[in-house]
């Protein structure tokens, strides 16, 4: 079960939450923590000594992790993220002695396929290209928004052929060729270590194959922008910012209506969400789908976190204030694996264009 061990790791992971605010920082001890608290087997099959928790556990758990520090748990499903993919691998002899070995955190894994989802969709090349050769295929290019980068052991990415057919690998981070750029300075998450890979002529065996070349590879082996996951971690940030509210509405009366509304919202949210994932995709009605509850998830997590900024006045201003801190990281959920129609409805919210007249 995940709350085995789980109350003691958020106060671990709430209290060192500041400690990510530098350039250079890096949840390192954190992982740690989530491996000691058995976090990091909660993808991977029991048969590879994992524990496969469902996915409305996954959710729950996501949630309750963002809350107590959204940069750790976000780095965890970039790591998740990987491993989902090796999991779906129909490549045996790759995946199984790889999930054993991301049991814990003795080597780190990762993914940069944001160039195969959302990430510069409009350049008229590819953004990484690949080749075929006789026992395998030689990569050339940049992979953007590589979380964990400069720490991967592993990075499950891909490359576009000219055919127009993609792949996916299991990029061992010490092939010649590859260079991992300096990570940029970011309004927030700078802890996650986010930067660009740079291949130049990297082979890559067809052992180490995650996916056979195929048309639009992240939709054929599932996934892609958009998921749960994005939501839960959105869900869990407004959590903390709630909570926020709440402490200054338990000090100040004018403030209790406005703890309640964020209270009731994020409750009919989460109930959403933990429906969602409990049913079948093609049964989905519109109003549980992805997109629907990314959005909503977006915008409980700018407002709840103004709010909290608001009802912490001059106090919450300053940088060292959870609440400040907690409306930079709420940007995040803006550009990270938001589909198009998530984005525009958020705009239009911005925009005032859903208020009636």
């Amino acid at each position: 079960m995940i709350d085995k061990f789980f109350d003691e790791l958020l106060t671990r992971l709430n209290l060192a939450t500041p400690d990510l605010g530098r350039l250079d920082a890096w949840p390192g001890e954190q992982l740690t923590a989530m491996s000691e608290a058995g976090v990091l087997g909660w993808l991977i099959p029991q048969e590879f000594g994992g524990s496969d928790i469902s996915p409305r556990e996954l959710v729950v758990g996501y949630e309750r992790l963002a809350a107590a520090c959204l940069t750790s748990v976000f780095v965890l499903t970039q790591r998740n993220a990987a491993i989902q993919r090796l999991v779906r691998s129909p490549n045996v002899e790759l995946k199984e002695p790889l999930l054993r070995a991301l049991i814990d955190d003795s080597i780190f894994a990762t993914v940069g396929i944001s160039h195969l989802t959302t990430s510069r969709q409009h350049w008229k090349q590819p953004t990484v290209r690949a080749e075929e050769t006789a026992d395998g295929f030689l990569l050339n290019g940049d992979v953007p928004w590589v979380t964990g980068s400069d720490c991967a052991d592993i990075v499950v990415t891909g490359g576009t052929m000219d055919d127009g057919r993609q792949l996916l690998v299991a990029l061992q981070m010490t092939t010649a060729g590859v260079t991992v750029q300096s990570p940029v300075p970011l309004l927030a998450l700078n802890a996650s270590r986010t930067a660009s890979i740079q291949l130049k002529d990297v082979f890559v065996p067809r052992t180490d194959l995650v996916a056979e070349p195929v048309k639009d590879v992240i939709k054929v082996t599932g996934g892609g922008a958009g998921s749960y996951t994005t939501s839960a971690l959105a869900v869990g940030h407004s959590a903390a910012a709630v909570k926020i509210v709440r402490a200054e509405a338990e000090k100040r009366s004018d403030l209790q209506g406005i703890a309640e509304s964020f209270e009731s919202e994020l409750a009919a949210l989460q109930t959403s969400l933990h429906e969602a994932v409990a049913i079948d995709d093609d049964d989905l009605p519109l109003h549980l789908s992805a997109d629907t509850l990314r959005q909503r998830s977006n915008s409980l997590a700018l407002r709840s976190t103004q709010a909290g900024l608001a009802a912490s006045k001059g106090a919450g201003f300053v940088a060292a204030h959870a609440a400040a801190r907690l409306v930079s990281e709420a940007m995040f959920f803006l550009v990270w694996s938001c589909p198009q129609p998530v984005v525009l409805a958020n705009l239009r919210e911005l925009a005032g264009a859903n208020q009636s007249s």
